[in-house]
């Protein structure tokens, strides 16, 4: 943004329209000399008041309602130049103790001297008829804060820090932020969210902070650490860690020293700020809390799996025989020994793919917990999954997050190890989306006594968070898992369940041609190059889907490999808002920068909201769009959830969402872009999951090179986990270093895991 060429205004704050004072983003009215109406501006202010008198750097911007409004990027506060604008300015309420009688007397008095006598001699203010001695040291305190605030938006503005974050970094170190920044700017990573090493490595350069310091190498390994769990892993071998760290650290004037970085990974090491774990020959390098959520989930799964359980099997057997007389239900010989199992083990695992019956033998084993007088609690990592759970059990089924029931005030779980779930059995479905930390804190919340079964699919794509935990408990060879591999005769009908099991085989999909009257459920559209595709999709949804009597706005989800490209999601969700939700004079509409959200829209939330009680995945539909109060209302199910103009950046649109975020969903018509502009992501369980989102058809797009390549690409890269090793005994316990204080260090992480930066 600072690099756009910028437009200056300079004049007084007329009133504010809307601030918030927790982001400090505001919508005010400013009056610019020599123009007749005031003008609207926006953007973070640490503190503003109507009769600041402000010189502003930023842009145009043409609001679809308001018309013309200034974004601000920067600012500053300029003395007032009039009686009346210093009058307007000393009681506007910025100056405890100055209200506007307190403050028309003060300028009757001094006059244009008013502000420079505040600034230098404040005592004077006695001589004011009506102002003693403790309101003048009132004011005193006042001004001085006052000036604090300015100094510190100079200095960080100065530096390169957007308003936006400069106001983060006041409202978190006070009038401390200069000195904290100026010794250590690395340390707004640790301390203000949003802020990751980019950022603050930017805002340490222009601070002349030598390319070199250990400051900046031990954020930088840091951050290394923090981006490979993004990718899904756990750890970092220490020699990728160092030459990922060499990447990460060079500049054109400043390359690290690999033998510098070991060293001082070791010295992380033992000062704890990193864990050290020797691994056959190799040295994993952790996070603290992922060292500890790693170890304690193997710790705790050992000991659910060593409680003995005593179970009457003759007379479960019995009631498996009237359960099926009484359906008319048959149990295939596998499902019948997935039921014997969850009635025996105290943690066992149900896996296989669609069509396997793995949703009748879920519902098969909840009635018989249910027999054997169990209380019983369902839950899956998604709403969507959670509510399909509910719908196949006929029973309650819960988020993970209101399982454990998260808690916003504390950041952390209620449900642990203290304060367990007061159950006898737990089904967690949809278990391949268990990352590290979720997976962590359920077990830590099942009783020694109560036995659990995780329900799920290995062939889809792993957790969006890191870790493999169902992957790593299936190959650890401690856990009884039953595979379900026996497609039932009424999913063999569907062209879908047949080809998600060829792709899994290694097998090129059998694909009919997109057609006026298609025959299956699963199609193809061979459009060649990108832009094809993009008009293929507009073609299909527009023409081909209302024609197989579906709804093109409810039914409809395109699911892509990524974000980027022709076909990425940013591209698509501009394309399908045009398509799906115009514009029209009856539908407010926000803009964030280039995204416009209007009403009608569908949205994804990005990130966990514990206080919305909204969670990362979660699809909705703005219902309506409060311009004047800049707030936008979502539906998400059975819940309105309101987002201020600040937070909007917790959502986005999702006409079009990637297949990673699509995971624990289904969508009775699915539309999966595959082009090889994508290569870097196409894989066979990609293709397989969002293949499975589909209920009743699917829609493949692109060239066949494209979908060849993802079904013989098997995963490049596994995640670094030594999860499956801890729980088999293949690791030895303790680590390199000594660590104090490591059980402090998950507290933060016990909710949510990856710390998410630039």
């Amino acid at each position: 943004m600072a690099e756009q060429p910028a437009d200056y205004l300079q004049g007084v704050v007329e009133r504010l329209t809307f601030h918030s004072a927790e982001s400090g983003y505001t919508v005010a009215r400013f009056k610019v000399p020599r123009v007749s109406e005031p003008v609207t501006v926006t953007g973070s202010f640490a503190n503003i008041q109507p009769g600041q008198t402000l010189h502003l750097a930023g842009q145009w911007r043409n609001h679809p309602k308001y018309g013309e409004q200034f974004q601000v990027f920067k600012y500053r506060e300029t003395k007032p130049a009039t009686l009346t604008g210093i009058e307007k300015y000393l009681g506007s309420g910025l100056i405890k103790g100055v209200g506007p009688v307190t403050a028309k007397r003060i300028v009757a008095h001094f006059g244009l001297e008013t502000l420079d006598i505040i600034e230098h001699d404040i005592e004077r203010l006695q001589e004011v008829p009506g102002i003693a001695r403790k309101r003048v040291q009132m004011i005193k305190r006042a001004w001085a804060s006052q000036k604090v605030i300015k100094e510190v938006m100079l200095f960080l503005q100065g530096h390169g820090v957007s308003t936006t974050y400069a106001v983060k970094i006041f409202k978190q170190y006070g009038e401390d932020a200069i000195e904290v920044v100026s010794n250590n700017p690395y340390q707004l990573v640790q301390d203000v969210y949003g802020i990751g090493f980019i950022t603050a490595d930017t805002i340490a350069r222009n601070l002349g902070i030598a390319p070199g310091s250990t400051f900046r190498y031990r954020s930088g390994l840091v951050h290394v650490l923090n981006a490979a769990a993004e990718e899904g892993h756990c750890f970092l071998p220490q020699e990728e860690l160092v030459a990922n760290g060499v990447k990460c650290l060079s500049l054109e004037e400043h390359q690290p020293d690999p033998e510098q970085l070991t060293k001082l990974i070791a010295e992380m090491g033992q000062d704890g700020a990193l864990m050290r774990q020797q691994q056959d020959d190799q040295i994993a390098c952790y996070a603290p809390a992922f060292y500890q959520a790693e170890r304690n989930l193997a710790e705790r799964i050992q000991i659910l799996l060593a409680q003995p359980l005593i179970v009457d099997m003759p007379r479960v057997n019995r009631w498996i025989k009237r359960f099926v007389d009484a359906t008319g239900m048959p149990l295939s010989e596998e499902q019948r020994q997935a039921v014997e199992m969850s009635a025996s083990q105290r943690l066992c695992i149900l896996t296989g793919g669609p069509g396997t019956g793995k949703t009748f033998t879920t519902r098969t084993i909840v009635a018989l917990w249910h027999a054997m007088g169990k209380t019983i609690a369902l839950a899956s990592p998604t709403g969507r999954a959670s509510q399909r759970l509910s719908e196949v059990t006929r029973k309650e089924a819960k988020t993970m997050h209101r399982l454990l029931e998260f808690d916003p005030s504390t950041m952390r779980f209620k449900r642990d190890h203290e304060n367990p779930l007061p159950v006898d059995a737990v089904v967690v479905d949809e278990a391949s989306m268990l990352d590290l930390f979720l997976a962590h804190s359920l077990i830590k919340a099942i009783p020694p006594t109560a036995q659990l079964l995780l329900v799920g699919d290995t062939d889809q794509l792993p957790s969006v968070g890191p870790g493999n935990v169902l992957g790593d408990l299936i190959a650890s060879g401690q856990v009884p898992v039953l595979r379900l591999t026996q497609v039932f005769r009424q999913a063999q009908a569907s062209r879908i369940v047949q080809n998600a099991h060829a792709i899994n085989r290694g097998q090129y999909p059998a694909l009919e041609s997109v057609s006026a009257s298609p025959v299956t459920d699963c199609l193809w559209l061979g459009a060649p190059e990108p832009a094809d595709g993009v008009q293929g999709i507009q073609d299909v949804i527009r023409d081909l889907v209302p024609k197989l009597r579906f709804d093109a706005v409810k039914d409809v989800q395109v699911l892509c490999p990524m974000t980027r490209g022709e076909v990425g999601t940013r591209n698509l969700n501009q394309v399908l808002q045009g398509l799906l939700n115009p514009p029209g004079l009856d539908k407010a509409e926000i803009s964030r920068g280039s995204l416009t959200l209007r009403v009608g829209d569908r949205v994804i939330q990005q990130v966990n909201d514990y206080d919305r009680d909204v969670f990362n995945g979660d699809l909705g539909t703005i219902i309506s769009i409060d311009l004047e109060e800049q707030e936008v209302s979502v539906q998400f199910e059975e819940r309105c959830v309101t987002y201020d103009r600040a937070d909007l950046n917790e959502i986005t649109l999702a006409w079009a969402v990637t297949i990673h975020k699509s995971q624990g969903s289904e969508y009775p018509v699915v539309i999966v872009p595959m082009y090889m502009q994508h290569y870097l992501m196409l894989s066979r369980n990609l293709l397989y999951t969002g293949l499975t989102r589909a209920k009743k058809l699917a829609i493949l797009v692109g060239p066949k090179q494209a979908i060849g390549l993802a079904v013989r690409q098997v995963k490049a890269k596994e995640r670094y986990t030594l999860l499956s090793q801890r729980l088999a005994g293949k690791v030895l316990e303790g680590c390199c270093d000594r660590n104090p204080g490591m059980d402090a260090c998950l507290d933060q992480y016990n909710h949510v895991g990856v710390r998410v930066v630039e």
